[in-house]
């Protein structure tokens, strides 16, 4: 499978970078726009000096306009070994009296007027001077304009931007390998992470290392383990579970076998029929464990993810339980009894899981308790609903009481058959409906007494709520 794209790497960068480039041209607008307006500055001030420097050698004489300036000092003021710089003479009202023609400005508004235009086909930078009359310098009033090329401001733009934008573009190389760097590094640990889940084997479910991780990140890596110690503990569950069940199913699978050779190989009609009745009570007996085994997964909080509980009147529900017991009970001569009130004593709970949880509690009493004892069902609702099934069986010791409740557990020595999976069942039901099952000391002193202690009743016939495990 080929490895993806590190997207949040790029991402990280892309956050990052994309700013600093947009930093950069930005800053390179506002560097280029910096640049020209202060070499255009430098640049008109030597303009506006020229022109002033024209205007006080012009002269009117016989009343002519001149420029009374010596050719040697034309060629300093208008020779440049970079630009060209051109010069024209008009009167007051504009006429043109020496130099080149150059285009007057759109509108005069100042003594200096400052503007763009063209000369001869090439842009130049134009400054035109109104010169007012003074008779006593003997200076008349005139219009001097100068034009020169835009080399030097050109070269002195490019000059200043690239002395501000080039130290500029260093930087943010130098940042860019920074971040890119510091990005790799800060999701160095997270790469660890991934090299670790990527090359642990399937069945290893040990917590991730969180040292040296990021603090951000460790709630993460904590969650992680957390769902790892959940599944490591529900994939032991499952596997002890099927580990279990598998056992319990061999030995009637392999005395089913049995019964069923010894069937076939009989030839007297009656040792072939008490076989077969061997063999009807061996799949009675591997019908019941199935049947366990199933409601046992079926109440397990993995597969019940979602019990409908309603209100029902668990005395009712209890002497009906008790009903359909009465025959079996007789078989082994017990005194089957139920004890419950004559108000209805409600409850909020799923009636077919109930039912079960009191069919496992009745079976255990009648199974386990001595030929000819009692085993009693009692309902009562104060201080809370509580169902209580009391019998005769041998004393179970002190510290095998919490232990009756796990699956597939038996007693030593006890030659009652049976898979070890009804009270189990019976824990789980209880588990769903907020109740707690306790196992206590019979109050004659004979037997025991399991008790199911349910939440507080249900005040209302038509309430009903969701209970989600």
């Amino acid at each position: 499978m080929p490895r993806e794209q590190p997207l949040l790497r790029r991402q990280l960068l892309a956050w990052l970078l994309i700013p600093l480039s947009l930093l950069l041209v930005a800053d390179a607008c506002v560097s280029y726009w910096v640049a020209l307006h202060f070499s255009r500055r430098a640049n008109d001030r030597t303009l506006v000096e020229i022109a002033r420097d024209v205007s006080l050698h012009l002269r009117a004489a016989g009343g002519t306009l001149t420029l009374d300036l010596p050719e040697t000092s034309r060629k300093l003021l208008f020779a440049d070994d970079t630009d060209r710089v051109a010069f024209e003479i008009a009167t007051a009202d504009g006429r043109h009296v020496e130099g080149s023609v150059i285009s007057p400005p759109a509108a005069q508004h100042t003594t200096d007027t400052l503007y763009d235009g063209e000369l001869n086909g090439a842009p130049v930078r134009i400054v035109q001077r109104e010169v007012t009359a003074n008779p006593a310098l003997n200076h008349p009033a005139a219009l001097v304009r100068i034009a020169e090329t835009k080399n030097k401001r050109n070269e002195l733009t490019r000059e200043i931007l690239a002395s501000t934008v080039l130290p500029q573009v260093l930087l943010i190389l130098i940042a860019a390998t920074l971040v890119w760097v510091g990005v790799a590094r800060g999701l160095a640990p997270l790469e660890r992470v991934r090299q670790s889940i990527a090359t642990r084997p399937r069945n290893d479910h040990s917590p991730l290392a969180v040292a040296g991780v990021p603090g951000e990140v460790r709630p993460l890596l904590q969650s992680i383990n957390e769902l790892l110690a959940s599944l490591d503990a529900a994939l032991t569950l499952q596997t002890r579970f099927i580990g279990d069940a598998a056992h319990q199913l061999k030995t009637p699978l392999a005395v089913l076998e049995a019964q069923l050779e010894v069937a076939l190989r009989e030839k007297d009609p009656g040792q072939m029929r008490l076989a077969l009745e061997t063999l009807h009570s061996g799949l009675a007996r591997m019908s019941r464990v199935v049947k366990q085994i199933l409601a046992l997964a079926r109440n397990e909080p993995e597969a019940a993810h979602q019990v409908t509980l309603a209100p029902l009147d668990l005395n009712a529900l209890a002497l009906d339980i008790c009903t359909q017991w009465v025959a079996e009970a007789m078989k082994k001569r017990i005194d089957l009894g139920f004890e419950g009130g004559d108000a209805p004593v409600f409850v909020s709970g799923d009636a077919t899981r109930l039912r079960e949880l009191g069919d496992n509690l009745i079976d255990n009493a009648i199974r386990y308790s001595r030929e000819g004892g009692h085993v009693t069902v009692r309902v009562s609702a104060l201080p809370s609903p509580l169902l209580a099934v009391s019998d005769d069986s041998p004393s179970i010791p002190m510290h095998e009481r919490e232990r009756v409740f796990e699956r597939f557990h038996r007693l030593l020595g006890s030659a009652t058959p049976g898979s070890g999976l009804g009270l189990a069942i019976v824990k789980e039901i209880a588990r769903l409906h907020g109740a707690t099952v306790t196992l206590q000391d019979d109050a004659d002193g004979t037997g025991h007494t399991f008790l199911v202690c349910f939440p507080p009743a249900v005040t209302s016939e038509h309430k009903s709520m969701i209970y989600n495990t």
